[in-house]
């Protein structure tokens, strides 16, 4: 093999790039079935990248760099819980990725075969493609020279830095809900999507939890096999992780608090309704009461004679429902 073949190969299906570092420099395209081969060199870097691969392309990979057989099933299944694995020779990382589509959080999944000279990507689902984090790899050789270490804190701060849009978005549609959440009563479709917008940031904060975990692991671990130098950089990432979380929270305390205020401003305005039912029933009880008297039909009442009898109870009945509804006004009854 050439060390300084630098033309591009074309790619199988699956494979989004695969290329051998020496330095920090890319010095060559490589084919799956040569990377072992070049993971082997003292100081060359493999970086293979993968996109949604079958299983035979990930137990191909998997030949190539000796990588365990429970690393590689849970990187076909595409359903793991982020984590840290340690195996022999290699560690196995999973993290969830995240992108705002059409209003809502859809989650993927980001898988790293991390081993001495080799690091492989395998992303599935929603997730921006790593091609920038390579090429902005590649312009800063310096960096890139500290081997697969840097590569996998790239990987993991691109996925972190990745969910801070997401926030933004949901955070503008929170701040719009408290805004009018006060002066409105939320229907059925604006609870739904507040009930939507907690469930995926509980999602989220579920994602971002024990992606944390796994930067403390390679943070502080003796066993996984980080180069000191590196450990600062995978707590700063963590550093990222913990405002996320406090975002991700502020957020869900408050939608809870625009559910309470809505519920609150409901009830408050069934109350003035029961109110002002109350105070009218209470006026209409007059006249009501009236007619139902006069109406009895008895021979024998003294005002049935009475020449100006009606004149006085219409007046007097009058009066008594507009005292009534001067005092129910005052009282913020009506």
């Amino acid at each position: 093999m050439n060390e300084r073949a630098t033309a591009t190969k074309p790619q199988e299906t699956g494979v989004v790039a695969a290329a051998v570092y020496q330095g920090g420099r890319k010095i060559a395209d490589i084919e799956i079935d040569e990377a072992g081969d070049w993971a082997k060199r003292e100081g060359h870097v493999v970086w293979i990248g993968l996109h949604e691969p079958s299983k035979a392309l990930l137990e191909r990979v998997g030949r190539q760099f000796a990588l365990h057989q429970l690393a590689i099933e849970d990187a076909v299944k595409a359903h793991q819980f982020p984590k840290l694995e340690e195996y022999e020779h290699s560690i196995f990382i999973a993290a969830r990725t995240a992108q705002l589509v059409d209003g809502h959080i859809a989650f993927g999944e980001t898988h790293l075969f991390v081993g001495v000279g080799y690091v492989v990507s395998v992303r599935h689902g929603a997730s921006s493609s790593y091609a920038q984090v390579r090429e902005r790899c590649e312009a800063r050789a310096e960096r890139l020279s500290e081997g697969e270490d840097f590569i996998v804190y790239a990987i993991l701060d691109f996925i972190v830095d990745n969910y801070f849009p997401v926030l933004d978005a949901i955070n503008d549609e929170v701040e719009d809900i408290e805004d009018h959440v006060i002066t409105t009563t939320m229907g059925r479709v604006e609870i739904e999507q507040l009930y939507t917008m907690r469930r995926d940031l509980l999602h989220l904060r579920n994602a971002v939890t024990p992606l944390a975990d796994v930067c403390r692991r390679l943070e502080r671990s003796d066993v996984v096999a980080i180069d000191p130098v590196m450990r600062p950089h995978f707590r700063d990432v963590r550093d990222h992780l913990r405002r996320v979380q406090e975002r991700i929270d502020t957020m869900r305390e408050t939608l809870a608090f625009a559910f309470e205020a809505s519920l609150m401003n409901a009830q408050m305005q069934q109350t003035e309704i029961s109110r002002r039912l109350a105070a009218w029933a209470a006026i209409l009880a007059v006249p009501t009461a009236v007619a139902g008297i006069y109406g009895m039909n008895f021979e024998h009442m003294p005002e049935l004679s009475w020449k100006y009898g009606y004149y006085v109870v219409l007046g007097a009945t009058a009066t008594i429902c507009a005292y009534l509804y001067y005092r129910l006004r005052r009282a913020g009854w009506l």
